[in-house]
């Protein structure tokens, strides 16, 4: 088969061409939305999928819903009658048989990665009756030299757009636009304003039309008064924009990190001013250095709308032969043969075909014309996820291996889609989910990919709006801050004029939050701007006492009704987290005194009151399981007890009731002395002395919050028998190893070890370990135990001579020592014989 003429070479038709030409706000658009309705049919290709579905609303509105048709790579609605076509360029039919015709900025075709697509649509997109070329006034010697039957028309923009130089964010003008060029510095300047200004609308290329426009309302209603993109904004958005501020003058275009073209900036630039309406634009101060200011030469450029002419637009064959991949890439890499245009740089779907062509198992899977124009079609799904050549073809791959032989399958797809049906997640996760879903919904709208076609493009649509409302979401809890907004809008200088009113524990100001009451704590939202403190302290406090007086009454009730969830924690009383009243030592840190915290001084004195003897009325009956100890410490103060009983008593009461015998200087005490011990309720036992009462449940929780703060917190059930770290000390416990046993159990323990001593004839006896066993301790615990008795294990000698037939029953005889010393951490066993381990131990 001969090849066929070049594209640019063949004939263009018999209709009217028109080429509008001018510069941003010139109303081009709109006059071809006139132009189309006008005729019989027509169609429109536009840059972007947002701005091809704003039109179609528009023209929906004109025409009826039953005739008008949206086409675009990820979304299709085609009414079976439709006459008015409103498409993106890729998806746009350039040889329909429409009345009308239209390609909207046009000047892209001299843009590397799609200019291709526009200069066809250029050459060839005709309609029968009449055809627009919409564009920068820079495309007019292009146009002459590709189609000289083009009657050009320029359009002046109808308002001036002046430079004003460079200014702080801080004193950028209300409806103003800034613009940066990575993702991270557009979210670094919304963070600031969301502090500075209540907020900003983030506009971005990644974000999907429909979050997009949700951002554009979200700015257009005057919720917020900033808007900040990346260069996104410079086409397809119809903004109420007074400046643009630029945070940057250079940009990575995929290749390399350049500065921008006069052209660039002159297209963002002229967002700012609509219609009549005069517009400035300028730079961000201290957003870089020299580079980052506009030339003398720049400012002229854009003020006055003089750019340099286009010289050449970008071609690639728009109709290649499918005889086989080599013919295939060749058609899309020949050149063209005419001086006005230039071979497109490889685009990403002709780098996934090269890629893809060089691998033998899927080369060889591509066989006859039918098969390679189907493979050519795979390697065009775009890539949505900007993840480059490599992976956007492993994607593509796999896609190929489904359909070289027929459709997916409606299960796959479902499941596909399904997995990326997922809400959570924060910006840059919704971000990557609504790419791969633009992905399927590109699939799905393939007419011969997908079986069950209209459903799993339903689907898709479904998700990607379910995912974009997600994000929008997140876009505002992020960058905007109602609150600020509200108060910069409305405050003024007289904070007590807004209505101020409490939302469980939320201050609403006019009905957006501006802080938490945490108990009788007013606490302005942190992330609030310092400036604005002072206003909402003051909005807030003109109506503050009287909502804390009805809460300390409501508390108070609560308190006497014993309802209230008050905890008493390191010498405070807490109320909702927060400290309500702290606890004074004088006289007494067993019968502390009340002093209620600052935060209740706004409270009414008579409320106060009220609120403080409830709450000494509370803490009287909630240290009740203190009496025990109260009772040593008035023993204590006795001048009749006798020194050595009174500094027992003290060091009794510092430790909770715990003492161990050893060194305690109970040796030191008269027997008078020690039967007043005895009447406190202090047990002598065997290895220490302690207060049975205080081992109840929550009684150290009570001493530990008053008084031993910095003593580590026993376990709240008190169980006979813990496991322990290290040798560290609990109290009301003694440390057995790895093992501690609570000081009532260690005295059964060790009184019963000395009642089978008495009862035994030879001072050798036997002990029944079923009561340490039902305690839970171990052999080498329980054997530590004994041993700080004073008892010793004796040994069978079988055991000793490594003989380890049946255990042998062990036996035990009594050595009392002066000073019973802690036994060394016997190293774990594998072999699974106590006895054994025993012996280790004491042999």
């Amino acid at each position: 088969m001969a090849k066929p003429m070049p594209a640019h070479a063949r004939p263009a038709g018999d209709s009217r061409v028109l080429a509008v030409l001018g510069p941003t706000n010139t109303g081009k658009t709109h006059l071809a939305i006139e132009r189309l309705v006008a005729h019989s049919s027509g169609a429109i290709g536009f840059p972007l999928r947002l701005l091809a579905r704003e039109v179609y609303d528009r023209v929906c509105a004109l025409k009826g819903s039953n005739q008008v048709a949206l086409i675009t790579g990820e979304e299709r609605i085609e009414p079976k009658d439709a006459r008015w076509l409103l498409c993106t360029a890729e998806a746009m039919p350039s040889r329909s048989d429409v009345a009308f015709m239209a390609i909207d900025e046009a000047q892209l075709a001299a843009t590397p990665e799609r200019g291709h697509i526009f200069t066809d649509r250029l050459l060839h997109a005709r309609g029968r009756e009449e055809t627009m070329i919409l564009g920068a006034a820079t495309l007019e010697p292009v146009i002459r030299a590709l189609t000289p039957e083009a009657e050009i028309v320029g359009r002046p923009r109808f308002s001036t757009l002046s430079h004003i130089g460079a200014k702080k964010l801080s004193r950028i003008p209300r409806r103003s636009a800034i613009v940066a060029f990575s993702a991270e510095q557009v979210y670094a300047v919304a963070e600031m304003l969301r502090r500075f200004r209540g907020g900003a609308a983030v506009v971005m290329g990644a974000l999907s039309p429909q979050t997009r426009n949700a951002q554009v309302a979200l700015y257009q209603s005057g919720e917020v008064d900033y808007l900040v993109a990346t260069d996104a904004i410079g086409m397809g958005l119809n903004l109420d924009v007074s400046h643009v501020a630029f945070a940057g003058l250079s940009k990575f275009d995929g290749a390399r990190q350049r500065r921008l073209t006069v052209a660039e900036m002159a297209q963002i630039a002229g967002r700012a001013g609509r219609h009549q309406k005069d517009g400035t634009f300028g730079t961000l101060s201290g957003s870089g250095g020299h580079d980052a200011e506009f030339t003398d030469e720049e400012v002229y450029a854009i003020e006055e709308h003089r750019f340099p002419p286009l010289t050449r637009l970008f071609w690639r064959e728009a109709e290649p032969r499918f005889d086989s991949l080599a013919v295939l890439i060749d058609d899309l890499s020949e050149p063209p043969d005419h001086p006005a245009l230039a071979a497109a740089p490889e685009a990403i779907d002709l780098a996934v075909l090269r890629r893809l062509a060089d691998e033998p198992e899927i080369a060889g899977t591509v066989r006859g014309a039918s098969q390679v124009r189907r493979f050519w079609e795979t390697c065009s799904l775009p890539d949505f996820r900007r993840q480059g050549v490599e992976t956007h073809a492993r994607f593509v791959a796999r896609l190929w291996q489904d359909l070289r032989d027929g459709q997916l399958g409606a299960d796959y797809v479902a499941a596909a889609i399904a997995q990326l049906d997922q809400v959570s997640g924060d910006i840059d996760t919704l971000q990557g989910r609504i790419a791969a879903i633009r992905s399927w919904a590109y699939i799905a709208q393939r007419p011969d990919w997908v079986l069950a076609r209209d459903e799993m493009a339903a689907r898709a649509r479904a998700v990607e709006a379910r995912l974009s409302d997600a994000l929008h979401a997140r876009l505002t809890e992020r960058f905007v801050n109602r609150r600020t907004a509200v108060l910069m809008r409305k405050l003024g200088s007289d904070a007590g004029l807004l209505p101020v009113r409490l939302d469980g524990e939320t201050v609403l100001v006019d009905e957006e939050p501006i802080g938490m009451l945490a108990g009788f704590r007013f606490r302005v939202d942190a992330e609030a701007r310092h400036d604005d403190h002072k206003l909402l302290l003051a909005a807030a406090e003109r109506h503050l006492p009287a909502v804390l007086a009805e809460r300390a009454e409501s508390l108070t009730l609560a308190i006497e009704r014993g309802e209230a969830a008050l905890t008493l924690e390191r010498r405070a009383i807490c109320w909702q987290g927060e400290r309500l009243a702290r606890l004074a030592d004088k006289p007494n840190p067993l019968l502390p005194l009340v002093r209620l915290e600052p935060a209740t001084d706004r409270v009414p004195a008579p409320a106060r009151q009220r609120l403080l003897a409830a709450l000494e009325l509370w803490l009287e009956l909630r240290l009740a399981p203190m009496a025990p100890l109260r009772s040593l410490e008035a023993a204590s103060r006795d001048p009749d007890a006798g020194p050595a009983l009174r500094a027992l008593l003290i060091r009794l009461i510092e430790e909770g009731g715990f003492l161990p015998r050893e060194g305690s200087g109970l040796d030191g005490l008269e027997p008078p002395q020690r039967d007043r011990l005895r009447r406190l309720g202090v047990k002598v036992g065997a290895l220490d002395l302690f207060l049975p009462a205080m081992l109840r449940p929550g009684a150290l929780d009570l001493w530990t919050a008053l008084v031993g703060h910095h003593r580590t917190r026993p376990p709240e059930r008190m169980p006979p028998v813990i496991t322990i770290d290290g040798h560290r000390s609990l109290p009301g416990y003694r440390a057995v190893g790895r093992q501690a046993v609570r000081l009532d159990m260690a005295e059964k323990l060790v009184r019963a070890a000395h009642e089978a001593r008495q009862g035994a004839g030879n001072g050798r006896f036997a002990l029944d370990p079923a009561l340490a066993v039902s305690m839970g301790l171990t052999t080498a615990s329980y054997t530590r135990l004994l041993r700080l008795a004073g008892f010793q294990a004796i040994v069978p000698r079988a055991l000793r001579e490594g003989e380890f037939g049946p255990p042998a029953p062990l036996r035990w005889r009594w050595r009392p020592r002066r000073q019973p010393t802690e036994a060394p951490t016997p190293p774990p066993r594998s072999d699974g014989n106590a006895f054994a381990a025993l012996a280790t131990l004491i042999g």
